[in-house]
């Protein structure tokens, strides 16, 4: 973080940690992203994506499945987009 980078790539940050660290990372990347920073935020849970992000892209086979945008997209948005059906649109 010394050198002050325009793109943060964190792969599951907050993988096998307590609830209060975990809170404290996604604050921390939430303020980050409010600063300007851009983060690629790679993570396996589906209700930390969605209070952490504000634009999604599903992954299935090494492709890209879809992108959700907006706060109003919910896991079974995402979950249509992993079983390869076409999500609704997102607000």
């Amino acid at each position: 973080m010394a050198t002050e980078p325009d793109l943060l790539i964190l792969d599951e940050p907050t993988r096998g940690i307590d609830v209060g660290a975990k809170a404290e990372i996604q604050r921390l990347m939430l303020e980050m992203c409010e600063n300007g920073m851009s983060i690629i935020f790679i993570s396996s849970e589906l209700d930390e994506i969605i209070r952490c992000s504000n634009r999604i892209i599903v992954m299935r086979d090494g492709k890209k499945a879809g992108e959700l945008n907006g706060e109003n997209c919910t896991q079974a948005d995402i979950m249509r987009m992993i079983a390869g059906e076409k999500a609704g649109e997102c607000a």
